[in-house]
């Protein structure tokens, strides 16, 4: 499922603004443009910033893949140590809900934190997607 560039958790408007200029401007565009270190050093300089932070926003792109997956619950994820597809794939569903659910008691992020069977779903669908980044 492609988001809307400035969807992006993390992103700021100049950077959205020069995605966009580099006709770059949803989700799936980006890890198109950026699935490579080569690809990733390259826009990150034409964009004006680091390559880390550029993974960091392709990482979440990544996520925005998985249906049912918006900015709190990729909060929580990210928290629990998932910030990609190829991660997900491979948590233990049981195992991540309750470390989510531990984060969101410590930080209140959502008054509807994810049901075991949505983490299954999630996982269940990140082992059938194709990986899109190299590192």
């Amino acid at each position: 499922m492609s988001i809307a560039i400035g969807e992006i958790r993390g992103i700021s408007d100049d950077v959205t603004t020069a995605l966009k200029a580099q006709g770059i401007s949803n989700s799936d565009a980006l890890l198109e443009a950026a699935n490579t270190t080569t690809e990733r050093k390259n826009l990150a300089k034409t964009i004006g910033i680091t390559p880390s932070e550029l993974l960091a926003l392709v990482n979440r792109a990544d996520l925005a893949r998985i249906t049912g997956i918006g900015s709190v619950y990729s909060d929580l994820m990210e928290q629990a140590g998932v910030d990609t597809v190829k991660e997900l794939s491979k948590r233990v569903p049981a195992n991540l809900q309750a470390k989510m659910l531990e984060i969101n008691t410590e930080k209140a992020l959502t008054a509807r934190p994810p049901s075991l069977s949505q983490v299954e779903d999630w996982v269940a669908q990140a082992k059938a997607l194709p990986a899109m980044i190299e590192y």
